[in-house]
């Protein structure tokens, strides 16, 4: 199945709106793909305010979320893959959900994989016989 941290982060987000806070998220500033300012980074995280009025163009995606935002008055654009969300929370009380590492989710099952020889480096080639 795909991740339901997606799905978490875009109904959190509705949640803490609807009750008039300012939903913060914690993002793991060196997850691959991440583009924040790294100047505000600590401790390899950095806490970005998420509210209407802080960002611009905030899409929360299955595979990332992004907007447009203003670190020290300079507007930078920001990605963040969903992996690299470590939580949502609201600013004022601090309500809202801390993620679990994601694992590399395995390919689908319908989904083909070249099997490589280890001591070629290349795929090898698929091999049938006849079961009786």
């Amino acid at each position: 199945m795909t991740s339901s941290r997606p799905y978490i982060i875009r109904a959190l987000y509705e949640w803490i709106l609807e009750n008039s806070c300012t939903p913060y998220i914690l993002v793991n500033a060196y997850g691959q793909g991440v583009q924040v300012p790294q100047e505000h980074v600590k401790d390899g995280q950095i806490i970005l305010n998420i509210a209407p009025a802080a960002v611009q163009g905030l899409l929360i995606r299955d595979d990332a979320l992004e907007f447009n935002g203003r670190f020290a008055g300079i507007p930078t654009p920001v990605y963040v893959p969903i992996g690299a969300v470590m939580g949502i929370y609201a600013r004022e009380n601090g309500q809202g959900m801390v993620f679990d590492p994601e694992k590399p989710q395995p390919p689908s099952p319908r989904t083909p994989t070249a099997v490589v020889d280890a001591g070629a480096g290349k795929p090898a080639k698929p091999s049938l016989r006849v079961v009786k």
